[in-house]
C-alpha cells in the first residue's frame, strides 16, 4: 500500500480530515461516512458471534482477533471441522454452536457476523434482528430481489440496531482517494467504468466427502448462489454505485459454462453492461479461464483514466488535455508530463499504522456505529442497490433480455 509523500504516515484522524472529507461535494460522504479511522475504544469490548465458519468466516475470525475493542465470543457452523477451525481464532473461551438460533439466544453476544452461503443470508439476518442483535451481513446482501426489498423494510423496524453489509472496499482509503480526485476534476468528465474480476481456476474447494459437494461448493449451484456476479462482481458494482452516486437503470448481460464443464450450474464467465443516469455506462466481466490483470476497475474520464488494482492505482493522462498544473498525490508529477499510456502511481495515505485488510476497517466501523448510533456507510439501502444490480444481470443473462430497474419499482 502506498503512503503519503512524506517521511511520516498520516494519522488516522488527519487522513479523515485531509482525504475522506474532500469527497463531500461528490457523494455527501462527509455526512454519511463514520469516523472509524479515528476509532478510540471506550468501555467494554464488543462481543461478536460469527455464523458460518467456512473460509470467509475463519478469515473474519482471524481479523477480529487483531482488532481493538472487540472479542470473538461465539462460533457457529453445522460442520464440526469448520467449527473447530473457527474456534482456533478465539481466546479459548468462545462458545461453539451448530444451530445459529441458539447463538442468537446467547446474551453474551452483542452482534453477529453472518458469513453463511448466500441463500441463507436473508433468514439469518431477520432472525438476528428479531433477537436484538446488531448485524454485519456479508455480501451479496440477499439471494433474491424480493428478499432485498423486504430486508430493507425489516431493518427499518429496528432503528436501535446497526445493520451493515460487507462491502469492505467502501472502507479502503484507496477508493476514497479515487473519489477525491474525481471530485477535484482531475479525470475530467467520467462517463465510463470498466470492471473485471478474472481468475484462472475452477473456483472449487476440496471436498472430503462427496456427500458434502453442494454444502462446500455451494457457489457452483443456482439454488444457493448467484455465482460470479454475486460473489465477485458485486464488490465493483457497489463501488461504481458509490462513485456514480446512483444505481443503474438497466443492464444487459450474457454468460455461460464454456470451459469448466464439471456439473456446475453457475456460469464460469459472464459479461454485463450497465446504464446509469446521465449517460454513464459500466461494463463488468468475470471469467475463470484467464487471470490477466485479475482484479481491475478502470475509471475513464475525458482528461485521464484511473486504474484501481487490488492494492494500488495508476493514472493515465490523455494527450489532448496537457494542462500545466501540479497534481497533489501523484508523486509530484504534473498533468503535462502524463503521456498516453504512461502510468503514474497514485499515492494515498495509509489509514493507520497497522495497514489492515479493508475488512478490518469495515469491522471497526461496525463497532463504532454500535457505540455511537451512526449509520454504516455500507448499509441496507446501498446493499439493496448492489444486490438488485447483480441479480438483474444474472436474470438478463438467463433470459437473453435487457432488465430495467423500473420493473422492480413497479412491483414493489
Amino acid at each position: 500500500m502506498r503512503r503519503a509523500n512524506n517521511n511520516k504516515p498520516l494519522s488516522r484522524r488527519r487522513f479523515l480530515v485531509d482525504s475522506s472529507l474532500a469527497v463531500a461535494g461528490l457523494t455527501g460522504i462527509a455526512a454519511k461516512f463514520p469516523a472509524y479511522i479515528g476509532h478510540q475504544h471506550v468501555g467494554e469490548p464488543l462481543r461478536l458471534g460469527i455464523i458460518g465458519m467456512g473460509s470467509r468466516g475463519c478469515g473474519m475470525a482471524s481479523i477480529v482477533k487483531t482488532l481493538p475493542g472487540m472479542v470473538l465470543t461465539a462460533c457457529c457452523d453445522v460442520l464440526d471441522l469448520h467449527l473447530q477451525n473457527g474456534l482456533k481464532f478465539s481466546d479459548g473461551k468462545a462458545k461453539a454452536y451448530t444451530d445459529y438460533r441458539k447463538m442468537l439466544e446467547d446474551r453474551d453476544v452483542d452482534g453477529v457476523v453472518i458469513t453463511l452461503p448466500e441463500h441463507l443470508h436473508y433468514q439469518a439476518a431477520v432472525d438476528a434482528l428479531e433477537s436484538g442483535k446488531h448485524v454485519y451481513l456479508e455480501k451479496t446482501m440477499t439471494h433474491t430481489i424480493s428478499e432485498a426489498l423486504d430486508l430493507v423494510e425489516k431493518v427499518h423496524r429496528y432503528p436501535q440496531l446497526v445493520f451493515q453489509i460487507g462491502h469492505q472496499y467502501r472502507y479502503f482509503a484507496l477508493y476514497h482517494k479515487a473519489a477525491e480526485i474525481m471530485s477535484k476534476g482531475w479525470l475530467g468528465t467520467v462517463l465510463q467504468y470498466e470492471c473485471q474480476y478474472h481468475r484462472n481456476s475452477d473456483w472449487r474447494r476440496p471436498v472430503p466427502d462427496p456427500q458434502l459437494e453442494r454444502h462446500i461448493n455451494w457457489r457452483m449451484y443456482k439454488e444457493y448462489s448467484g455465482g460470479l456476479m454475486t460473489e465477485l462482481c458485486c464488490h465493483q458494482i457497489d463501488v461504481v454505485n458509490w462513485l456514480a452516486n446512483s444505481r443503474p437503470v438497466k443492464v444487459t448481460a450474457m454468460g455461460g459454462i464454456d470451459y469448466w464443464k464439471d456439473g456446475r450450474e453457475t456460469y464460469d464467465n459472464i459479461r454485463a453492461l450497465y446504464e446509469y443516469p446521465n449517460g454513464v455506462k459500466a461494463s463488468v466481466s468475470s471469467i475463470l479461464s484467464n487471470a490477466y490483470k485479475g482484479y481491475s476497475l478502470r475509471i475513464l474520464g475525458t482528461k485521464a483514466t484511473l486504474e484501481i488494482q487490488q492494492s494500488g492505482a495508476f493514472l493515465y493522462g490523455e494527450k489532448s488535455h496537457n494542462v500545466h498544473a501540479t497534481v497533489d498525490g501523484v508523486t509530484g508529477a504534473t498533468v503535462q508530463s502524463w503521456g498516453q499510456g504512461e502510468p503514474v502511481p497514485l499515492e494515498y495515505a495509509n489509514q493507520d499504522e497497522y495497514d489492515r485488510d479493508p475488512t478490518g476497517y469495515a469491522l471497526l466501523d461496525f463497532a463504532e456505529c454500535i457505540r455511537t448510533g451512526k449509520k454504516p456507510f455500507s448499509n441496507v439501502e446501498t446493499g439493496r442497490d448492489a444486490a438488485i444490480a447483480v441479480l438483474l444481470a444474472n436474470k438478463s443473462a438467463e433470459t437473453g433480455m435487457m432488465q430495467e430497474w423500473v420493473q422492480i419499482e413497479d412491483k414493489s
